[in-house]
């Protein structure tokens, strides 16, 4: 992945985290922003400096895949689980594309690329 597509589809990641946590997770009826960071961030068991970087969608922070999962469990809302589907789907072609005739390579590979993208091996 280029380092602009990277960039864009973390950006993304981050969009999502900042509207599930104001909209979902520590919606305006709970009082005053400051009030709903500090709601978000005991629901979601991060520090607060984390849940406020989250919240403004600070540009320098990722949003680890663990992360996306916690706030995707609290907030109801399921984008980690569709990426984490896309991830396999693309990994299933690459290894379609490999032919699977050496599985120790394919296997090998795999777990390369889940590792780069910060995937655990799910079952």
């Amino acid at each position: 992945m280029s380092e602009k597509a990277s960039e864009k589809s973390e950006m993304s990641t981050v969009e999502f985290c900042q509207r599930a946590l104001r909209e979902e997770i520590a919606p305006p009826s709970i009082g005053a922003k400051l009030e709903r960071i500090r709601h978000a961030s005991r629901q979601l068991g991060w520090s607060y400096s984390r849940t406020k970087d989250a919240w403004y969608a600070d540009p320098r922070i990722s949003i680890k895949p663990e992360e996306l999962f916690r706030i995707e469990a609290v907030s109801g809302l399921s984008y980690a689980r569709e990426e984490m589907r896309t991830n396999d789907r693309a990994i299933e072609r690459a290894t379609a594309l490999l032919g699977g005739e050496d599985t120790r390579l394919v296997r090998t590979l795999v777990a390369a690329v889940r590792e780069a993208l910060g995937l655990r091996n799910r079952a």
